[in-house]
């Protein structure tokens, strides 16, 4: 398989949560800045985050400044229709990866970024009913006409990653998926292996566990949490959270973790975190912090 030459920021700006931050169009702004001087060049959407609203709240931000749209990367995803109030004619939770619905879908999210394409789509889930052929055949189109750059997939197994890339003449760049202590399936599951072999960059979502890692009391939270604290000390890390970005990092496919903050000081944190370097004892012990035992 070829491989892309995209590439993603280290860390990546996540909005799934920006309808809750309840800022202005120029504090939004302003947060996109503050990523952008980090490095952070690479922003994350969805359309269904935020009840369809976080792309509108991002695309009005940009249009106060709109020549920043050419120092990012947009990415956005498809393919679930949740069942929000307000969508008549659905009555159950379900995917759509019928080229119908990723095209129109991309056209949503181009109107409410405020832009004439993205650079990265991906497929926010896998689908039962997914038709590979059908989504090359939108993923061609979308290509043609300059909407849609590149291609990826987001919680995906590798056997259905190989099916879709069977159908594609170009490599999917990426395969966005949960990897934290808290959620290690990636790493033994074969899918973090299959990023390394071709060379594809994985964004990991969650990395700090939706805020568990931080705060839950639960004895694996707690193992991990004291583990996470005795190495803070080691490395001198600011905080653990710094410990977890690390951790995540060290993986040999490079995981890109999103950040999906809108605090400043968390988000510079976090990139700062690309300064703490573990050694393979510190990291196993928080593997083993989180599994409950040693490795075999």
């Amino acid at each position: 398989m070829t491989q892309s030459t995209f590439r993603f920021s280290d860390f990546i700006a996540g909005f799934w949560r920006a309808d809750a931050w309840n800022m202005s169009p120029q504090q939004l702004l302003g947060l996109i800045e503050h990523y952008l001087d980090l490095g952070v060049t690479t922003m994350d959407h969805a359309d269904i985050y935020g009840m369809y609203q976080c792309e509108t709240l991002f695309g009005e931000a940009l249009t106060l400044k709109p020549q920043l749209r050419q120092q990012m990367q947009l990415i956005s995803k498809c393919g679930i229709k949740p069942l929000f109030d307000g969508y008549d004619g659905r009555y159950v939770n379900h995917y759509d990866t019928s080229k119908a619905h990723i095209i129109q879908s991309v056209e949503n999210s181009l109107t409410e970024l405020k832009t004439d394409h993205l650079d990265v789509l991906l497929i926010h889930r896998p689908d039962p009913l997914m038709n590979a052929d059908e989504m090359a055949a939108a993923f061609e189109q979308l290509h043609a006409q300059g909407k849609v750059s590149h291609f990826g997939v987001s919680n995906f197994t590798t056997s259905q990653f190989d099916l879709l890339q069977s159908r594609l003449n170009a490599p999917l760049i990426t395969n966005q998926v949960e990897i934290s202590p808290l959620a290690m399936q990636s790493l033994h599951d074969g899918v973090l292996d299959q990023c390394q072999q071709h060379r594809i960059t994985p964004m990991a979502w969650s990395c700090l566990g939706g805020g568990d890692l931080l705060s839950a009391n639960t004895p694996q939270a707690l193992r991990i949490r004291n583990t996470l604290h005795d190495i803070a000390q080691q490395v001198g890390a600011q905080d653990i959270s710094q410990v977890i970005y690390a951790w995540v990092r060290m993986h040999p496919s490079r995981p890109a973790p999103i950040i999906g903050s809108g605090n400043l000081e968390r988000i510079t944190s976090a990139v700062n975190s690309a300064n703490i370097e573990l050694d393979r004892q510190q990291w196993f012990s928080i593997w083993e912090a989180a599994m409950g035992h040693s490795v075999p």
